[in-house]
């Protein structure tokens, strides 16, 4: 019971400071009055928890509690983290050879996963889009800031970690495994020539270097008599945000790709490069709710452009530039300091991309590719991709009407 309500205080004075820093941002001629006036309302009430809580708070514990739902208030990425995990964080973060290839992201506290890289031992461990991360190594992820839990899951090669999970999928309780480190290796890129000359090239990494291997692809695809291509990024949530600039360019020869700027943060504007195109054949981007960061720069290009179209799901809304900024006491916040925008202008962290056709993915569809027990063929047939299916549909039309 006690906890519950320690808890109670923590969340109250997050949306207290939360007040304060927008009153502050706000405000306009009276703008320092605001920010004043708010600074008061939480003074007032962290003097109340002091003297009339049933017992002598942990002041310390109510103030990181703040600090921490500041911050991730503001987007999922941002994080506060004491000294000693700021330490932990910078001790791990680099120079460990091996991880799980999890992908995790955080909303209103609760840890779920994004995506996991195919081969990967998450990917292995049937780990899915949605399930809830409720624990590493013994310790509550809703204590933990995300960057540090994310670091958390590398280390050195044949090392374990110890996750509980929530499996939303199959309404379970909790479950406890114990998973072993692996050296990561990004997905290749992938293509083939469907029938009636489509070309289909699969995108499951953004990595340094993948951009490149699509166009590849694609080159490939084109001398094989491809007459209109499908690229799909369902998945895809890992990689350099830079890296999916340079892919919208494969399919745009000219204009506006992106742009990047923040409140202190030097404008950059992303032109396309027409020596980097290589087709303008009709195009059609496959896309679903794990589709993430770079792959969304790509998606967005694409359509802003009307140089193709989406079909599949809303994409996540992943896509900032991050400053570390350490503290006196040493401690740190992790700060989104400038937001990749489309060439519409809206910033793709701002609600992701959406679909030009709504096409929703099946839960078949979506636990198939990683299910580590599978069923007998009689009781569980080969899914049909339905999303993909849609795209050529529509890509077929597409190009009917631009020979027309």
């Amino acid at each position: 019971m006690l906890s519950r309500i320690k808890f109670v205080i923590v969340i109250s004075s997050t949306f207290l400071t939360a007040l304060l820093v927008i009153g502050a941002v706000m405000g306009e001629s009276s703008s320092a009055d605001g920010a004043y006036r708010q600074l008061s309302v939480y003074t007032e009430v962290l003097s109340r928890i002091k003297s009339d809580y049933v017992e002598e708070p942990d002041i310390k514990l109510v103030t990181r509690g703040a600090l921490q739902g500041l911050l991730e208030s503001l987007d999922p990425y941002s994080s506060y983290l004491t000294a000693d995990q700021y330490k932990e964080y910078e001790k791990r973060k680099s120079g460990q050879e091996g991880g799980l290839g999890l992908v995790l992201s955080k909303r209103f506290g609760y840890v779920l996963v994004l995506a996991t890289v195919p081969g990967s031992p998450a990917a292995k461990a049937g780990l899915q889009v949605g399930d809830l991360v409720e624990a590493v190594d013994r310790q509550a992820t809703r204590d933990l800031p995300l960057p540090l839990i994310q670091a958390m899951l590398n280390g050195k090669v044949g090392t374990s970690v110890t996750l509980v999970v929530r499996r939303t999928r199959r309404a379970e309780e909790p479950q406890e495994m114990t998973l072993a480190r692996a050296a990561i290796a990004m997905p290749p890129v992938t293509s083939k020539l469907l029938a009636d000359k489509v070309g289909y090239v699969e995108v499951r990494a953004l990595a340094p270097g993948k951009a490149a291997e699509a166009a590849k692809a694609v080159r490939e695809l084109v001398t094989q008599g491809a007459e209109r291509l499908v690229l799909d990024l369902r998945h895809d949530a890992v990689g350099d945000l830079q890296e999916g600039i340079k892919l919208a360019n494969v399919f745009i020869d000219s204009g506006p790709l992106a742009s990047l700027e923040g409140q202190k943060f030097p404008r950059k504007d992303f032109q396309a490069d027409p020596r980097q195109t290589v087709t303008n054949l009709p195009l059609v981007v496959i896309t679903n709710r794990a589709t993430a960061g770079a792959a969304e720069l790509a998606a967005a290009a694409i359509v802003d452009r009307q140089r193709g179209q989406i079909v599949g799901e809303k994409t996540f809304g992943l896509g900032a530039e991050q400053k570390t900024i350490p503290m006196e006491d040493g401690a740190a916040i992790i700060l989104s300091v400038a937001k990749y925008k489309r060439p519409s202008g809206k910033a793709i962290k701002d609600g992701g991309v959406n679909p030009t056709l709504q096409v929703s993915e099946t839960e078949s569809e979506l636990s198939s590719e990683d299910d580590t027990t599978p069923a007998p063929p009689a009781e569980k047939p080969p899914q049909e991709d339905e999303l993909l299916k849609k795209a050529i549909e529509v890509v077929k039309g597409a190009a009917v009407r631009a020979a027309a």
